[in-house]
């Protein structure tokens, strides 16, 4: 298949859920990201903003830091490259898809 071509083997599954997806896009942009802001961001509860993070950390997508801000815990969430490269050629794929059906 042409490089050009759309193939849905090019869907990377880790990103495409749609928290992981909306987790990558917000920190494609903000680079990192406390978990608190990224909760809101994403609209998502405790629980399912952690257990997609793990999804996208042991992929090697994204890092989880934590560390103490005076007492309270902060835990920060930073896009690694291989997350960046990963993010831009899951919208590169799509963009074939979309291009494929214009």
């Amino acid at each position: 298949m042409p490089e050009d071509e759309f193939n849905i083997e090019r869907i990377d599954d880790v990103i495409h859920g749609r928290l992981r997806l909306g987790i990558m896009a917000y920190l494609s942009t903000a680079g990192a990201a406390d978990f608190t802001t990224l909760k809101a961001k994403t609209q998502s509860s405790d629980g399912n903003l952690s257990v997609q993070v793990r999804k996208l950390e042991e992929a090697g997508y994204v890092t989880v830091d934590k560390a103490f801000v005076g007492k309270k815990p902060v835990t920060t969430i930073t896009l690694t490259e291989a997350g960046r490269t990963a993010f831009v050629a899951y919208l590169d794929a799509m963009r074939k898809l979309i291009d494929e059906a214009g």
